[in-house]
């Protein structure tokens, strides 16, 4: 275990901090997303006034992440020249960090902290939002799936910074 503890630091120390640039919440299933300047993270549920939040407590889906960067890959695949981020049916929109390198790290917003649990792959919506080809732009693009372990306020320009082993929470 202690080998793997050095590399979850190594990853955790490499990584640097990220930026939170957008939230966005749906109300209801299939309802678009608003988009906020800040929520409040609720342990073990979701954002407040996200339809995930509605739902039975220890989801490994209550936010999902997706990064700027690759809202400019996907609009490149795609030929356009922007996507607007609550297409993408996307909690959180993070700019200056490797999301993927996140999976099974814990990390801090604001004041509340989140587990990325998985990838979050896209659906074949994606055709419907985005058009043809949409679902497969966004392949190896969706992001991360997160639970969040400490309650906390969140606000658009917090930074994302991931927890050394020392500073995480039991799950």
């Amino acid at each position: 275990m202690l080998r793997q503890h050095s590399l979850f630091d190594r990853i955790s120390t490499a990584l640097g901090n990220g930026r939170l640039d957008w939230i966005g919440l749906r109300p209801a299933r299939r309802a678009p997303l608003l988009s906020v300047m800040q929520t409040y993270a609720i342990a073990d549920l979701g954002l407040e006034g996200d339809r995930r939040c509605q739902g039975a407590p220890g989801s490994a889906r209550q936010v999902t992440l997706i990064n700027a960067e690759h809202l400019d890959v996907v609009a490149k695949l795609l030929k356009r020249e922007c996507i607007d981020p609550a297409l993408l049916r996307r909690n959180l929109v993070i700019s200056g960090i490797n999301l993927q390198a996140l999976r099974y790290q814990q990390f801090r917003i604001g004041e509340a902290i989140f587990s990325a649990t998985a990838l979050c792959h896209p659906c074949s919506r994606m055709d419907e939002v985005l058009g043809p080809g949409g679902h497969a732009a966004m392949l190896g693009h969706g992001g991360l799936c997160a639970r969040i372990l400490r309650a906390g306020k969140i606000r658009v320009g917090d930074e994302l910074v991931c927890l050394s082993v020392d500073e995480r929470l039991p799950e």
